[in-house]
């Protein structure tokens, strides 16, 4: 993964991400917003300064230059008009962000499919001539994929579990993560090897390719938490990743389970949903 990266630009960059994650957001308020809006008490709220401090007043219609008096005492109906002018106020904000995010989203996009396209719409005999600085998500996972590895190998006289790739993996929680991310169109590689500095090296159960961000994530199942050694020996395997570099909720994934609580299918659904946001 580190050889491809080289001399490649990030696709989709933070502020893309940023942006769209914002552009949700905003679209989610301008829902809520409508919909308290149309619950709202007809008439606006007029606020007078006065010297002694504020005054309120109602104008049922628009012509109405003062409106009547809402007593200070009334606070339910000051609250529930200040809401509602704060939240057509709000609105109209919201719709002039969105419209600038989806503008700019839009543009983003356009520009990163002509890049990617520069080399992805090529023959494959053009491409193997080529050394891009963006590709499709497509080339790139199938690039990532092709790279060989040698993994550790499950022998015939061992208990193992066969994933729908025909891969041998170790339990039957594998098995299912395994199964899931190909349902979720993950690409991933399962015990590939990763060389540490100091020398080492260790097999993450599946280290998985983020398509979208061009990074690799490593996802550590531990599926003994409730035998001591086995324990001890997966803090100092997680003690090796974080001298790399590699830290939960960044670029590692950790599940666990014991004999008595397993790892659901939903869960493992859940962290797939979190982290790679399919």
């Amino acid at each position: 993964m580190r050889n491809q990266k080289q001399n490649m630009i990030t696709s989709y960059t933070s502020l893309y991400f940023e942006a769209k994650k914002r552009y949700t957001e905003l679209l989610q308020i301008k829902s809520m917003k409508e919909k308290e809006l149309e619950k709202a008490p007809p008439g606006k709220i007029h606020i007078s300064k006065t010297k002694k401090g504020v005054q309120f007043y109602l104008r049922t219609h628009t012509e109405e230059t003062t409106g009547k008096y809402i007593s200070k005492a009334d606070k339910s109906t000051i609250g529930r008009y200040l809401q509602k002018a704060y939240d057509e106020k709000i609105t109209k904000l919201v719709n002039i962000e969105i419209d600038s995010l989806k503008k700019f989203l839009v543009k983003s996009e356009n520009s990163i499919s002509k890049i990617q396209n520069a080399y992805s719409n090529n023959p494959i005999e053009v491409k193997n001539y080529i050394k891009a600085i963006d590709m499709s998500d497509e080339d790139f996972a199938n690039k990532w994929l092709s790279i060989p590895y040698k993994g550790k190998a499950i022998s015939d006289y061992v208990p193992y579990f066969e994933t729908r790739r025909k891969e041998r993996v170790r339990s039957k929680s594998e098995l299912n993560i395994a199964n899931a991310l190909l349902d979720f169109g993950v690409p991933y590689k399962y015990e590939c090897p990763l060389h540490l500095k100091n020398g080492m090296t260790i097999y993450p159960d599946f280290t998985i390719l983020d398509v979208k961000k061009r990074r690799v994530i490593y996802w550590e199942h531990r599926g003994m938490m409730d035998d001591k050694e086995y324990a001890k020996h997966a803090v100092n395997r997680l003690k090796l990743m974080m001298q790399e570099g590699l830290f939960i909720g960044e670029n590692v994934i950790i599940t666990e389970e014991t004999g008595s609580t397993p790892l659901a299918s939903n869960e493992i659904k859940a962290v797939i949903s979190k982290y790679l946001g399919t």
